[in-house]
Formats: structure tokens, C-alpha cells, sequence
């Protein structure tokens, strides 16, 4: 490891200007009462997007999509005292019953579900086994018992040491996938899919204060969700050192919106109100490509006192890094109107990386922060910028130094706002964080920009002080937006359903990057999260569409236009569209492995139909006529009876005769005609619609399994849900029998678990998306609401604290697999209702 120290000149800067009271209190545009499974923090694209997986802020470390730290801090000094709002610092812990690492533990374990509170101090694991951990597959650390597959319950019993006292505890666990801890009966932890070691996660003190000399119980619940599997678990003791914010902000709410999320914070007779907006107005592409958000501060007393008030932010190199062993380098420069600090690594491989669990290693990170009177930025030492801030409420006088090895010493970059003087009038600042990616995507072989450079017209910093400039007009835009968006979708599904929405919003949106090709036609390729991280993918296209759909149709041209040019390029010569351009950020053409002939020849064809319908024109089929044609033969013969193949439900494998992929099939083929009667072909549109009818009439003959439709049409006694057929409707295509629909819906109704309707007959598990298509078949409010409940159940008490997964067990409401992608788009289909007058 080598470290390199580097000088700033002026690294603590005092900023001088005029400073006034604020005179606009921003708040939310509702309240949404949904308790999100993670909280959307800074939404900028794939790549920089960051969440609170906790309920409350300042409980852990904020992360990135995928799980890795992406620390951003937050602390508040009133009168001298110090609080944490955000994140959580990088401590140094002690173990009182160490994991495995320290001695490998006894404990209770079981692979059949236990019934009663298996967690509870007093519960008797009379069938249970005895072994060591830790538990898990042999290619963990320390793993003494095997466990592979499904669900494994752990039960530690253990006494607490007489000499140590019950503060300033933390659990460790590690984890593989899904799991919650529970400390004598209370749960104090819960972790979505994934492989994690080492978390750490504060014990309350009402918890451990309940500790017993004898007799207490450390128990957890894993599921793995296939490959690997792993638990180990134990309790530590925060080393204080006097640099680390101890104290606890309390937080008194969170609200998440659609554009925007809010906190409020309790502490030392103050309220400290913290904002984060991303300005996704998906009609203004300048300002939904701001390569920044706004992170807002508002604080106000409370008890009728002036208190003497600090605010302190920082964020650490690792958001512009895959990985913590990478070299870093920063820079602290000034303009008249802003202080920006920095980083990146010394690299720089643009676009040298691809693939699902990657973070971008290329460009550079920022904190942009605004002049104004007494405020001081600075790139520093972790701890010394703390110890500063707490003891003197400003930072190091002179720097101490700054490390490119984040291994060796954690750098960070930091800003004070000494606010001053607060009384019942509420005071107020705000700072940005960016990142300038420099090239943003590769698509067939040329590099390209982010949209909002506009060919290099524009640049990162007047990005930035374009976004100051205009910090009030967009919060009040997003503010107004918001507060549509909530009202619109409240009065289409209700007040269940506008929570739904508003938690899908950013997510959807900041799956996507945008950017244009060589000839400036807009590319808004998608990111394939926590997947297999393909570019482009149809079959993430189509279920996202309904939000685009609603809002901009130049964004579903701009996830369509890759699809059609590869193509009628030429490069890609099957009678069918692939399946993706390649993988992120690469565009190069298809990498995923297998090809997926009807559905995205269905795909494609009715996301055409649909731009039709909400354009009022037909130009954007016509521009891709042949192509299409090509794409609607191939469904009139292959479309019916699909072959063995994968569909967009493509981790339920490959099979045949799939009755709702030969729905989506026929609405192609029917698509196809509606264009051609809009386009003046009307013996085409005759053709191709009575050659939909007739298929369609076929379906209904051989899907039929008396009071349902098949999953198969080889296979009797099964059933999936049909939500391809919500276009039928929707588009005025009218193909199927309305009593096909109502049909399936009351079957629908019967099938249902406590967090909803399963995806077909043969798993537990469902697509939250697809629910909400299927929601919508009928047009009934009553059965809409019946089948959209359920979800927002599920994203109200989910224990899997990840960025809203769309694929999760409807019987516990735990993760299946997938998070922070962009098909919860396909939440708005009922808002798309609405807007086509259905």
C-alpha cells in the first residue's frame, strides 16, 4: 500500500457573502405512509445512485443499489453537542461474543420451519440439532456446519461478561442471502439477497439494556436464494475514540415522494429537516439528466430557545470507485459562485468495466457547495475532520493529510455550514452532489456523452452552476410535480396506489442512462440491475414503458430506437428482435445468451401500438415499417403455440405452449394491423386484424381449464396470470371475449397470498409488476384494488431492506431476487389507463 500525501492549496476555504434567513420552507407534497423496503437518497443514473436500506437514516452506512457503501455522512452540532443524522461512521469495535472468527460458537440449529416464536428466550428447540458455526457452504470463512439450500434458523445462547457494561453495542453478522436477527425476542437487524460480511448494525439501548447475566438468545432466520449460503453472528462494543458522531439525531419521520425525499430529525431542542431531490421532470431532459442532486438542509427551533448550530456533510472516495483497493486522487477548486471538492481514481479507464455488481471507476465524483458567509469545505483526514467539527464546530484549521490508498487511510471530502444563531425561523442551506462521467456509454463502438453535454457544449461545472442558479425554480417544479403526480395517481387506484407510485418513481427513472447517437436521436438505454446487467433489454423496456408512456414518448423511442438499428443496420439479422444491445455500458449488440423470439416480437410491437396511441400519429411505426412487418409475420407464424423458449419470466426457465407469451403474440400481430389502419393500409390492417381474431379464438379454445385459462395449453389443472392481455383494452384492440378477462380475474382472486397473487402455479414467488398489469384487466376499481393491496403490503413489511424488489415471495414477503430495477415503471400501467380514457 502506498500512500501519497497530497497538498490543496487553501484546503479550508471561509467563503464570504451575504447571508440571509431563508424564505421559502420547502415540505412535502404528501404524505406517504408507506414504510419504503430502502429509501431512494441521490438518484442520478445506474452508476450513481445511493439509498438509506434502513428505516431510519442514521442506523447504517448509506449504500449503493447493490449493496456496497457509498458513505455519505451527516452531523449536526447544537450548542456545542454533537448528533449523527446520516449514515453511519466507519468504527472501531471490540468482541464481547465474537463470531466465528474468534472461536467457532455452539449453537441450535434447524432446517424445518419451527413453529411459535423459535426467537424468543424462552422457546425450547427440542427437535433442533447442535453444531458449530459459522453455517454455510465451504467457500465462507470459518464455515464448521454445512448449509446450502432453503432456510436454515440459528439459535446462540450465551451470558453476558458482569465487567461489561450495556452501551454502545453493535451486532456483526454476515449473511447469505436473506436474514433477520433477533436479540432476546426484539429483531435488531434484517438484510435483503445477497452476500454481505461484517455488517454492522447498532444495538438500540432499550435492547441492551435488557441483557441478562444468563440465558440470552442471539437467533436468526436465512433463506438462500440459491449458490452460496452463510450466518455468523455476534455482539461487539464500539471503541470510543472522541472522533466518531456517538449521539444519535432522533428521526421523527421520513416521506418519500416522487421526485424527492424528506427527513426530520430531533436534536438538542432544534428540528433539522433533510432534503434530497433528483429533478427527474421527464419533460424537461436537460433538467432529468442533471448530472446532480440537491441535498437541502432546513433547521428551526422547537422549544422557544436561539441555539447555537453547525451542520456537518461528507462523503468518502468509494462513490468513484468499484472497489476500496483502487488509487484514488482528489481536487479542491473554487469559482465565484461555488467550492468544489473532487475525487476520482487515478486511472481512469472509461468505459473499461461492464457487467451487473460493478460501480463506476471513471470520471469524477463531487460535492458541489454554494458560497456562502463562514462556510468551509476541505478534503482530509476520516477522523480529523470529525474530531474538529465535534469539538470546535468548524474544521481543521490546516489540513492534515490525504491518502490515495482508502485501505491504508479513508480520505474524506467535507463541508461545515456554520449556520449560527437558529430560533423558531427556519434557516436553510443546500449542496450538490454530482458525478461527471466523462463518457457514458459505448454504443457500437463510439463513445458516447451524457445528454446533458450536449456534445461537449456543456460541462460539469457550468452544470453545477447552472443547478444553483436554478436550485429554487426546480425544488418548486419538483415540489409541484410531486404534488400531481400524487393527486393524479390517488384519484386513478387511490392513496395505496399513489405510495406505490411515488416509491417507483426515481427508481424506474434512474435505471436509465440518456444519451444520443451520432445523428442525435435519443438513446435511453437501461441498466439491467441485479440481474445480469444487460443494456437495452426489451423485456425490461416493456414492463417499465406504462411511467414513459405516461410522461414521455420520446423516452420509449429512445429504449426502442437501439432494438430497431441493430436491426436495420444489419448486424442483427434474425426475424425477430434480440433481446439486448449488450452489457452495461456497452452497447455493442447482444451478450445476453439466448434469444427470446415472441416475446420481443410482441414487444416491440405493441410498445409501437402504444406510442400510437398516446401520440395520435402513427410516424415513429412507419419510420420502422419493414422491420416491423418482418417482426408481425414472424408472430403470425410462430406466435400461437410458442416452441420451447424463454419469455420475459426467463428465471422460470424455458417451456413450451406458454398461453400468456401467446397472448402477447396475438396483441403483436393485432398491433401491427391497428398501425396499419392508422397508417391508411387498410387491407393490411383487415389482414393482420382478422388474422389476431382468429388466433385469439383458437387461444380461448385451447387455454381453457373451465373456470380459468391454462399456464400451458398442454397442461390442465394450471394457471399463470395473463397480463399481456391488459393491452387488449387498453390499445382498443378488442381481440378476446371481455369474459376472458373477468375470467381470470376472479380466478386471480382465489389464488391470492397475504402479499400477493403468485406469478403462475408452480412457485410462491410473483412479479409485483405484473400484478399491477393484471390488475388493470378488467377496468373494475374493486378488482384493482383487490390485487394492488397486497403489493403495497408487501413493499410496506417486506423484511428484505433493498431498493424495491420486483420479484418476492407472496407467502412471507421476503426477497426473491432482483432490486432497484427499472420494471416497477410498469406500476403506472393503471395511470395509463386513465390518460388512454379507459
Amino acid at each position: 500500500m502506498r500512500k501519497q500525501v497530497l497538498t490543496i492549496a487553501c484546503c479550508t476555504a471561509l467563503l464570504s457573502c451575504t447571508q440571509v434567513k431563508v424564505t421559502e420552507v420547502y415540505t412535502a407534497a404528501a404524505d406517504n405512509s408507506l414504510r419504503a423496503p430502502a429509501v431512494p437518497l441521490v438518484t442520478i443514473d445506474p452508476y450513481t445512485s445511493a439509498w438509506s436500506f434502513t428505516d431510519k437514516l442514521n442506523d447504517e452506512p448509506v449504500r449503493h443499489w447493490t449493496g456496497r457503501n457509498y458513505p455519505l455522512l451527516g452531523g449536526i452540532r447544537v450548542d456545542g453537542e454533537s448528533y449523527r443524522f446520516m449514515g453511519m461512521d466507519d468504527i472501531q469495535v471490540e468482541p464481547i461474543i465474537g463470531t466465528a472468527s474468534s472461536g467457532l460458537w455452539d449453537a441450535d440449529y434447524t432446517m424445518t420451519s419451527p413453529s411459535g416464536e423459535w426467537y424468543a428466550p424462552g422457546y425450547e428447540p427440542k427437535s433442533w440439532k447442535q453444531g458449530k458455526a459459522a453455517f454455510g457452504t465451504d467457500d465462507n470463512p470459518n464455515r464448521s456446519t454445512p448449509w446450502s439450500t432453503g432456510d436454515i434458523w440459528v439459535r446462540r445462547t450465551f451470558d453476558w461478561p458482569s465487567d461489561t457494561e450495556k452501551e454502545a453495542l453493535v451486532l456483526q453478522y454476515s449473511h447469505d442471502d436473506n436474514i433477520e436477527v433477533y436479540l432476546n425476542g426484539t429483531q435488531i437487524a434484517v438484510s435483503g439477497n445477497g452476500l454481505d460480511y461484517d455488517l454492522l448494525k447498532e444495538i438500540p439501548d432499550e435492547v441492551a439494556k435488557n441483557l441478562k447475566p444468563t440465558g440470552n438468545v442471539l437467533a436468526a432466520h436465512c433463506r438462500n436464494n440459491g449458490g452460496g449460503a452463510y450466518v455468523d453472528m455476534g455482539i461487539m462494543k464500539k471503541v470510543k475514540r472522541g472522533d466518531t458522531f456517538d449521539r444519535k439525531a432522533i428521526q421523527k419521520s421520513v416521506n418519500v415522494m416522487p421526485t424527492q425525499t424528506f427527513y426530520t430529525f430531533e436534536c438538542g431542542g432544534v428540528n433539522l429537516d433533510l432534503i434530497f431531490t433528483a429533478p427527474f421532470l421527464l419533460d424537461d431532459l436537460d433538467a432529468m439528466t442533471s448530472p446532480f442532486n440537491y441535498v437541502t438542509y432546513q433547521v428551526r427551533s422547537i422549544d422557544g430557545k436561539d441555539h447555537d448550530v453547525q451542520i456537518y456533510l461528507e462523503a468518502t472516495p468509494q462513490w468513484a470507485a468499484n472497489t476500496i483497493d483502487q488509487e484514488m486522487s482528489f481536487e479542491k477548486t473554487e469559482s465565484d459562485m461555488m467550492v468544489y471538492l473532487k475525487t476520482g481514481t487515478t486511472e481512469q479507464d472509461v468505459l473499461g468495466k461492464k457487467g451487473d455488481d460493478i460501480r463506476i471507476d471513471w470520471g469524477y465524483f463531487y460535492l458541489a457547495i454554494p458560497r456562502k458567509p463562514g462556510i468551509s469545505a476541505s478534503i482530509d483526514d476520516y477522523f480529523a475532520v470529525k474530531k474538529a467539527f465535534m469539538s470546535t464546530g468548524s474544521l481543521p484549521a490546516n489540513p492534515q493529510s490525504v491518502s490515495s490508498d482508502m485501505r491504508e487511510q479513508m480520505s474524506v471530502l467535507a463541508c461545515v455550514d456554520p449556520i449560527g444563531k437558529v430560533s423558531k425561523e427556519t434557516v436553510s442551506g443546500y449542496l450538490m452532489i454530482g458525478y461527471d462521467d466523462l463518457y457514458s456509454i459505448q454504443y457500437f463502438q463510439d463513445n458516447r456523452m451524457p445528454y446533458w453535454k450536449h456534445d461537449g457544449k456543456v460541462d460539469i461545472k457550468q452544470a453545477f452552476e447552472k443547478g444553483a442558479a436554478s436550485y429554487n425554480d426546480l425544488m418548486r417544479r419538483c415540489g409541484s410535480f410531486d404534488s400531481a403526480l400524487m393527486s393524479e395517481t390517488t384519484a386513478a387506484g387511490g392513496k395505496k396506489y399513489a405510495e406505490l407510485c411515488a416509491l417507483a418513481y426515481r427508481q424506474a427513472v434512474a435505471a436509465h442512462k440518456l444519451v444520443t447517437d451520432k445523428d442525435g436521436n435519443i438513446l435511453f438505454l437501461s441498466k439491467e440491475n441485479f440481474s445480469n446487467g444487460s443494456i437495452g433489454t426489451v423485456d425490461i423496456t416493456y414492463p417499465s414503458a406504462p411511467l414513459f408512456l405516461l410522461y414521455n414518448t420520446d423516452l420509449v423511442k429512445g429504449m426502442m430506437n437501439p432494438i430497431f438499428y441493430y436491426s436495420e443496420s444489419g448486424q442483427w439479422t434474425k426475424p425477430f428482435p434480440a433481446h439486448d444491445v449488450g452489457t452495461y455500458p456497452i452497447a455493442n449488440g447482444q451478450t445476453y445468451g439466448g434469444d427470446m423470439p415472441v416475446e420481443e416480437s410482441g414487444n416491440m410491437l405493441v410498445l409501437t401500438t402504444a406510442i400510437a396511441a398516446v401520440d395520435g400519429n402513427a410516424d415513429y411505426a412507419a419510420k420502422h415499417w419493414d422491420v416491423l412487418t418482418i417482426w408481425a409475420d414472424y408472430l403470425l407464424k410462430e406466435g400461437l403455440d410458442p416452441e420451447n423458449q424463454l419469455c420475459t419470466d426467463d428465471f422460470a426457465g424455458h417451456f413450451a405452449h406458454n398461453a400468456n407469451l401467446s397472448i402477447k403474440a396475438i396483441m403483436g400481430v393485432a398491433g401491427y394491423g391497428k398501425l396499419a389502419n392508422i397508417l391508411g393500409k387498410p387491407d393490411i390492417a383487415k389482414q393482420y386484424t382478422d388474422a389476431a381474431r382468429e388466433m385469439a379464438a383458437k387461444w380461448v379454445k385451447m387455454a381453457n381449464d373451465g373456470d380459468h385459462y391454462r399456464l400451458t395449453f398442454d397442461k390442465p389443472g394450471t394457471w399463470s396470470q395473463k397480463y399481456n392481455l391488459v393491452w387488449d383494452r387498453l390499445l382498443d384492440l378488442n381481440i378476446f371475449p371481455e369474459e376472458v378477462a373477468t375470467t381470470e380475474m376472479a380466478y386471480y382472486k382465489t389464488k391470492q397470498n397475504k402479499y400477493g397473487l403468485p406469478l403462475d402455479n408452480r412457485e410462491d414467488y410473483t412479479k409485483s409488476d405484473w400484478i399491477l398489469w393484471s390488475a388493470c384487466l378488467t377496468g373494475s376499481m374493486d378488482d384493482f384494488t383487490a390485487l394492488m393491496v397486497p403489493v403495497w403490503n408487501y413493499a410496506n413489511e417486506t423484511t428484505s431492506h433493498v431498493p424495491l424488489s420486483d420479484w418476492h415471495f407472496t407467502s412471507d414477503g421476503t426477497q426473491r431476487g432482483f432490486q432497484a430495477r427499472s420494471v416497477v415503471g410498469g406500476y403506472y400501467m393503471k395511470m395509463l389507463e386513465k390518460k388512454l380514457g379507459k
